[in-house]
């Protein structure tokens, strides 16, 4: 048994040495000892982590007004039942309790000859303001996304769920940095194994720290060989709070602001919030387009060299002729050429993302004279493989979740296109269909409502219906599960 998990003991003096040698005298421990109701008492604290001001105002000046009391057991029994101090205030009896709420923001109140201790949360640490998400915009929905807080993104989600049904339950993860985590779910639409089995996972975690959605996502993801995620993210509450209509189980990370959604399905990279504000008709041809933007992502530069290299004769007179005379002068092969433009594109791209702003434009304007504009000038790139290049990378920002993956298997194609043409094309596609299909997380697959098939729920994947036609049903988790039983 390790110092902190063992119970409060002794006198005053002697809990106090303890904390001290377990926080090595660490400067942002605040002890402040106090008389109150003539017994002898301390106050403890962690700088930076709580408000002083109500500090002051709601447990200092209140604790300080108690009339003389017996012993500790009468002072604490007066503070529990005659005074309200915090809203929050668990009951301690541990020394990783005492530690865990000090660094959470949370007063916490000693007395002499008592085992126990108060706690009083009057956090009052800087967080960021809520604001709009950089990721996952929108039009006409709302503009707030999620913070680093993770009682505030609680609040974001209650706001728009008011409803008894909504419960949150938080726990800690990480062995050391005892990061809070809060599981989200709709009691009456989450089955309680599918329940069961997300907190077994979370409790299997023996991670060190825990510090972002990455750290815990891996421990959801029951197929680990899968080019597709599981498990997504969000910042935006009123996606949640979709996904937690349709019965899914959110899992809220302190410190990060991105939450994670348990389980995903394929299709939902191709919806967005706005689909739902749009006209039917208008979301209809949108999704549509993000189908066509993700196989032209993949396929496009992969196709241009099977049919270049391999089967010519798909192409007319007319076509061959162009490609024919901009190859020509090429020094590289197609594949060879089509390689180094998407490594060059990942690494500008790469450069970008981790620069300063202010010199990251700088970065994007060099590059494009260099690829753009000298590499064609010199003959070591050709036009149209830089056209098919760069039509296949915007395609690719249409679905930004699906990033990574589009980014291998665009490489993928390109090999198999060379190698053996619109068959390697063709076989490897079955492979990451395979794959696709083989990707599930708690006996959920990816593929659903597609693959089990559930007609129900085309509305919303084919189409988009109205919502006079919606509200009779949405696909859930728990129905996918009767389903299947």
């Amino acid at each position: 048994m390790t110092k902190e998990s063992r119970n409060i003991s002794g006198t005053l003096e002697e809990i106090l040495a303890e904390i001290r040698q377990i926080c090595a005298n660490s400067s942002d421990i605040l002890i402040n000892r106090i008389t109150i109701g003539g017994i002898a008492c301390a106050v403890l604290g962690c700088e930076g982590m709580l408000s002083t001001a109500v500090m002051s105002e709601m447990v200092i000046e209140p604790l300080t007004g108690i009339p003389v009391q017996s012993d500790s057991e009468a002072l604490f029994q007066y503070i529990q039942n005659d005074l309200l101090l915090s809203l929050d205030r668990p009951v301690v009896r541990n020394y990783e309790d005492i530690f865990r709420l000090l660094y959470s923001g949370f007063a916490v109140l000693l007395a002499e000859g008592r085992q126990t201790a108060l706690a009083y949360g009057v956090q009052g640490y800087d967080k960021r303001s809520v604001s709009e998400p950089s990721g996952e915009a929108n039009l006409y929905g709302a503009h707030d996304g999620l913070t680093e807080t993770v009682r505030t993104n609680m609040s974001l989600i209650r706001r728009r769920m008011k409803t008894p049904l909504l419960k949150f339950e938080l726990s800690t993860a990480g062995n050391l940095s005892r990061t809070d985590i809060c599981l989200c779910w709709m009691t009456d639409r989450v089955p309680p194994q599918f329940l069961r089995q997300i907190k077994k996972e979370l409790a299997s975690v023996r991670l060190d720290t825990v510090l972002s959605s990455g750290y815990l996502q891996p421990f959801l993801e029951k197929c680990r060989g899968s080019l597709f995620d599981s498990v997504s993210l969000s910042q935006r509450p009123d996606v949640l709070c979709s996904k937690l209509l349709e019965g899914r189980v959110v899992l809220l990370i302190d410190g990060t602001p991105f939450a994670l959604v348990i389980p995903k399905l394929f299709i939902e990279n191709f919806q967005t919030l706005d689909d739902y504000n749009h006209k039917p008709y208008y979301a209809f041809f949108s999704r549509w387009v993000k189908y066509g933007a993700f196989l032209t992502a993949v396929l496009l530069p992969a196709l241009y060299i099977a049919v270049s290299m391999h089967h010519p004769e798909l192409l007319n007179s007319t076509l061959i002729l162009i490609l024919t005379d901009a190859e020509k002068k090429a020094p590289l092969s197609l594949p060879t050429e089509t390689v180094f433009v998407l490594l060059m594109y990942e690494i500008i791209r790469e450069a970008g993302l981790r620069l300063p702003k202010s010199v990251g434009g700088a970065v994007s304007i060099v590059s494009g004279l260099i690829i753009g504009d000298a590499a064609v000038s010199s003959g070591l790139i050709s036009t149209p493989m830089l056209t098919m290049t760069a039509i296949s990378v915007i395609a690719g920002f249409v679905t930004p979740d699906l990033n990574a993956p589009i980014t291998v298997m665009r490489l993928l194609f390109i090999l198999a296109g060379g190698l053996w043409g619109i068959f390697g094309i063709g076989l490897l596609g079955m492979a990451v269909l395979y794959n696709l299909c083989a990707t599930e997380t708690f006996g959920f697959p990816a593929t659903a409502p597609l693959a089990p098939f559930y007609r129900h729920a085309m509305r919303d994947v084919a189409t988009r219906v109205n919502f006079h036609r919606m509200q009779s049903g949405n696909f859930t988790v728990e129905e996918y599960h009767e389903q299947n039983s």
